[in-house]
């Protein structure tokens, strides 16, 4: 059974759902998820449909630029990432702070050691 979620950023600029069922979320240590404090939750690109143009979503890349990282220019939030899985497969790595109505408690959380990678 899947759920659309509703998500965004803090003042609303970025908009977006996301469709599936949230199984677990990732704790990253590299040296960006550190600082954010984001809980993602990896999905198929294609179950990411944005509320918000593409040109009013900023991006940062860094280390080796395969990750876009996705945030509101205007209020500084993390919103989602997105790259290509090991297979090649567009995927997108949603924070699921931002989604609406999520028990943070309840979600289980995997950490990991990207400081090392």
């Amino acid at each position: 059974m899947t759920t659309n979620y509703q998500g965004s950023c803090h003042c609303g600029r970025i908009a977006f759902e996301v469709e599936g069922d949230i199984q677990g979320a990732m704790s990253c240590n590299c040296s960006m998820c550190q600082r954010r404090g984001s809980l993602l939750w990896f999905v198929p690109h294609d179950r990411l449909r944005l509320k918000t143009p593409p040109e009013d979503i900023s991006t940062y890349m860094f280390n080796k630029h395969v990750i876009s990282h996705r945030f509101c220019a205007v209020c500084g939030i993390h919103v989602f990432g997105e790259g290509t899985d090991p297979k090649g497969n567009r995927m997108a790595a949603i924070n699921i702070r931002s989604l609406e109505g999520i028990d943070l408690e309840a979600v289980p959380v995997q950490h990991f050691d990207g400081r090392s990678k």
